[in-house]
C-alpha cells in the first residue's frame, strides 16, 4: 500500500537534504559549540550561519533569533518573560482560536491572576480588527495572534493587529508556526515584537525551533543556565538540530513558489469534494487561507470514522474535533466559527505538502464519495471488505 500523507499541517517528513546537512555534525563534527578549540570552532561557526539562513526566512536580524526546542518553548518563553517583564501590565489579549500551546498558556496567565480577553472569528474564522482594537487597552502587556489557523489555515491580519497592539503600547506576538514555508513570513514588515516557528513543521527536525525577540525588547530566559544564545537560553546547543533547522529554513524559502501547485491540488480536491458529495461545507473557504489547507465537514458522519477509513487505504488525514473527557466534541476552532454539530463531527482536515501529487489527490477525490456514503447509510464497517 503506497502511503498517501495529507497531514502536513501536523508534522513534515524531513528533507533529505536537510538530514544530509545535519549528518557530519552527529559523527565527526560533534564538538561542543563553546570549546575553545577547533573542533568547538566548526560547530560554532555551523550555528552562525544557520542564525543567518533561519533569519533570512523569517525577515529578521540574526541576533534576534533564540535557537529552542520547537514553538511550544518558543511560547512560554515568550509569555512567561513579558510577564515578568511588565508587572504593572496584567492583560492579555489573543484570539479564541489559537493553537492548544497558546491556549494552555492563557490558562497559566490567568492562573497568575492576569486578565485574558478572547478575541472571536466570524462565520469564515476571519479575525475582526475592530474588536480586536476595543479589547486592547493600557493595561494590555501582550497581544497574541497566529499569522495562520492550523486547522482551518484562515490567514490572519497580523500586520493591522500589531499596529494595534503598538498603538496602546502593548507587544505583538505573531505565532507563524502553520505559516512558515507555505506563504511568505516577514517579522519586520508584520511589526512583530515576537515571533516563534517549530522546524518540523517545513520539512526540518522535530525538536528544533526559534523564538524571534525583537532588538530592544529584553525577556528573561526561560531555561537558566549557561550563557549560550548570549545568555537567553541556558544549555549545550543542539549542533546537528540547529543545522538542520537552518538548511530548512533555506530551503522553504527557495521552494516558496512550489506552493502555487499546491494550491492548484487542494482546489482541485475541494472542487472534487463539492461537485461529488452532497451536504459538504468548506469551513473558511471565503477568508483568505494557506494553499494547502482544506477543512471539510462532512454532514451526518463522524469525522473519526472517516479518517479511519482512509487510514486503512495508506491515506493520512486529521480531524477537526478532539477528545475530551471521553466526549467527542468539535474543536475550539469550529466552536469559534459557529459551525453547526452534523458539520462540525463531520469534519477531516487534509493538509497537503511539496511531495503530493496529482495523482495523489485524484485518487483520494475518487475514494470520498463512496467512504461518505457508506458511513452515512451506516454500513461503514464493511468498507474494508469492497
Amino acid at each position: 500500500m503506497d502511503l498517501i500523507y495529507l497531514d502536513h499541517n501536523a508534522t513534515t517528513p524531513l528533507d533529505p537534504e536537510v538530514f544530509e546537512a545535519m549528518r557530519p555534525w552527529f559523527t565527526e563534527r560533534f564538538g561542543n559549540a563553546s570549546a575553545a578549540y577547533a573542533l568547538g570552532h566548526l560547530s560554532d561557526g555551523a550555528i552562525v550561519a544557520a542564525r543567518e539562513q533561519v533569519a533570512a526566512l523569517v525577515g529578521c536580524t540574526p541576533a534576534e533569533i533564540v535557537f529552542t526546542s520547537g514553538g511550544t518553548e518558543s511560547l512560554n518563553h515568550a509569555f512567561r518573560g513579558v510577564w515578568e517583564a511588565f508587572p504593572t501590565k496584567r492583560h492579555l489579549v489573543t484570539t479564541a482560536v489559537e493553537h492548544p500551546a497558546v491556549r494552555a498558556l492563557v490558562m497559566w496567565w490567568k492562573g497568575q491572576g492576569g486578565e485574558v480577553t478572547d478575541v472571536g472569528v466570524d462565520d469564515e474564522g476571519r479575525l475582526d480588527l475592530a474588536v480586536l482594537e476595543a479589547a486592547v487597552h493600557t493595561d494590555t502587556a501582550l497581544v497574541a495572534v497566529m499569522a495562520a489557523n492550523n486547522e482551518s489555515g484562515v490567514l490572519f491580519p497580523v500586520t493591522e493587529a500589531a499596529r494595534i497592539a503598538k498603538g496602546k503600547g502593548a507587544l505583538f506576538l505573531v505565532d507563524a508556526t502553520q505559516a512558515v514555508g507555505k506563504v511568505p513570513v516577514d517579522a519586520v514588515a508584520w511589526g512583530a515584537d515576537l515571533l516563534c516557528l517549530s522546524g518540523h513543521k517545513f520539512h526540518g527536525p522535530k525538536g528544533t525551533g526559534l523564538l524571534m525577540i525583537r532588538r530592544g525588547v529584553r525577556l528573561k530566559p526561560l531555561m537558566l543556565g549557561g550563557s549560550q544564545e548570549r545568555g537567553r537560553r541556558g544549555g549545550t546547543e543542539n549542533v546537528p538540530g540547529i543545522v538542520g533547522l537552518g538548511k530548512a529554513a533555506e530551503l522553504a524559502k527557495a521552494r516558496l513558489p512550489e506552493m502555487t501547485r499546491v494550491r492548484g491540488f487542494r482546489d482541485t480536491l475541494e472542487a472534487r469534494i463539492l461537485a461529488d458529495i452532497p451536504d459538504v461545507r468548506i469551513h473558511g473557504a471565503a477568508a483568505e487561507r494557506l494553499p494547502n489547507t482544506c477543512l471539510a465537514g462532512f454532514a451526518g458522519i463522524e469525522g473519526e470514522a472517516l479518517q479511519l477509513k482512509l487510514a486503512e487505504r495508506g491515506i493520512c488525514v486529521s480531524t477537526g474535533s478532539a477528545c475530551s473527557t471521553g466526549m467527542r466534541e468539535p474543536s475550539h476552532v469550529l466552536r469559534a466559527m459557529h459551525v453547526l454539530d452534523t458539520y462540525a463531527r463531520g469534519t477531516v482536515r487534509f493538509s497537503l505538502g511539496r511531495g503530493t501529487t496529482e495523482s495523489q489527490i485524484q485518487e483520494v477525490a475518487d475514494l470520498l464519495p463512496g467512504l461518505v456514503a457508506n458511513l452515512r447509510s451506516g454500513s461503514g464497517d464493511a468498507i474494508s471488505s469492497l
